[in-house]
């Protein structure tokens, strides 16, 4: 499942870590694993355990408790909205909520396309540019008003 370009990136998180903490790449090599397949299956979560030499469970844990992992399918744009207070009250769930009518999806769902799934993230750090908005967990966008929103989407077309 995993490529051969994908194992060479998960090598180079392995060697940040001393040989004997090996299993500390886990979120690193979970991450590679995600981009590549764009969500987490029980069987590639299992690759990664294998390939980190951890016990699938303990892998699984991880990939489990942090929202950036997705452990089904997604769309090819993954749109996390924070609503925590600080956004909400800078305009989060105003943005959430626009997205919802203008994607006509609710949160954990996806187009009938396949092109956006609708997360609602917890704090991202970025509360002096609320409301904010993480695509595919690498792209943060700023100062999401309606317009921001239409923009962006229009860039992800």
């Amino acid at each position: 499942m995993l490529s051969n370009e994908a194992r060479a990136l998960i090598d180079r998180e392995v060697a940040k870590y001393p040989a004997e903490h090996k299993r500390s790449a886990v979120m690193g090599a979970l991450r590679i694993a995600q981009t590549e397949h764009r969500w987490l299956s029980e069987e590639l979560v299992a690759e990664v355990a294998d390939y980190l030499q951890m016990a699938p469970v303990a892998v699984y844990e991880v990939a489990s408790f942090y929202n950036m992992y997705d452990l089904k399918p997604v769309g090819r744009y993954k749109l996390t909205v924070c609503t925590n207070l600080p956004c909400a009250l800078s305009g989060g769930v105003t943005a959430a909520e626009y997205l919802k009518q203008k994607l006509g999806i609710g949160f954990g769902e996806t187009t009938a396309d396949g092109k956006f799934t609708l997360v609602e993230g917890e704090c991202m750090g970025a509360c002096g540019s609320a409301p904010v908005m993480l695509v595919n967990n690498h792209k943060m966008c700023a100062s999401m008003t309606p317009d921001e929103i239409d923009k962006k989407l229009g860039e992800l077309e």
